[in-house]
């Protein structure tokens, strides 16, 4: 999080979702000492719907009226939870997506829920937080599982760039939460499965430990020295980095990731494993493809 004027920012639809978003973000707002800008996307002009009784109406009234009123039930509600926040709310029209990503540039922060209004309910996240999540230039956190005020903070590494980002993102989170960071890297190597089997004459499990501990290691160098009183702890897990996550996201408070890991496809512009967090943590998630 780069500027210290910039805000924190959440979208809002008046799902329950977002009212967990709005929470949320007002708290993670008032860690970093940001002002939280609340953002709802009236959609109806962009779609050229004639103005009637029914969609702008008479002050206070119709659809516009209806948005004016879910935009300060967010803000009274953001400022319930954190009574000295500096919170303004306003209604900018043009679809959620854009409207969201216009609001990412130069944020500190992107807050959104996991499912808004309208959604199906066969969809675990929502397409507008999976699409501003793979395409924001801020940090997008999404509201989804279990807040917990204790638990560490888990962060997916895999020695990419945007893992280093995410590490970075997880440890300065930590710093102001009074959190233990758990810097967790899967890894996939064979090993063996039982008499007969040839892979240990092939590869040495012992020695592809230790070259992931210290790619591990390495994900962390100068961060300890920079947060010394933030404990960073390291753990290698043999298996499929989304099962390895998951599992972590059952006891923490947030999981970070990065937007795209080592091995994606570049035209992947949300790796596989970030959107599987998404869809599948028990916590909060954190996706970091652009510096905070």
């Amino acid at each position: 999080m780069d500027s210290v004027e910039a805000a924190v920012v959440v979208g809002v639809d008046g799902s329950e979702s977002a009212h967990a978003a709005v929470r949320l973000a007002a708290a993670e707002a008032a860690r970093w000492h940001r002002p939280l800008r609340v953002v709802h996307a009236f959609i109806w002009p962009s779609l050229h719907t004639p103005v009637t009784p029914g969609t702008d109406g008479p002050a206070g009234g119709g659809l516009r009226g209806q948005a004016k009123r879910l935009v300060t039930a967010a803000v009274d509600e953001a400022q319930a939870t954190a009574p000295h926040l500096r919170v303004t709310g306003e209604i900018i029209d043009g679809a959620p997506t854009g409207v969201l990503l216009d609001a990412a540039t130069g944020a500190a922060l992107l807050v959104l829920g996991d499912r808004g209004l309208g959604g199906f309910t066969a969809l675990v996240v929502g397409s507008v937080a999976v699409t501003v999540a793979a395409h924001a230039r801020c940090p997008v956190l999404v509201a989804r599982g279990t807040v917990r005020p204790d638990g560490p903070i888990v962060v997916g590494v895999d020695g990419s760039e945007l893992s280093r980002r995410a590490v970075e993102f997880a440890v300065r989170t930590a710093a102001l939460r009074g959190a233990t960071v758990v810097a967790t890297h899967a890894y996939r190597h064979p090993v063996s499965t039982g008499p007969g089997d040839m892979q240990p004459l092939v590869y040495d499990e012992s020695q592809l430990q230790a070259e992931e501990e210290r790619a591990l290691a390495e994900s962390v160098t100068g961060l300890t020295e920079r947060y010394p009183d933030v404990p960073i702890r390291r753990e290698s897990v043999h298996g499929r980095a989304p099962k390895v996550l998951t599992e972590a996201s059952r006891a923490a408070q947030l999981l970070v990731v990065g937007g795209q890991g080592r091995g994606e496809l570049t035209g992947l512009l949300l790796g596989s494993v970030s959107r599987s967090m998404l869809h599948h943590s028990h916590c909060p998630v954190a996706v970091v493809r652009a510096p905070g």
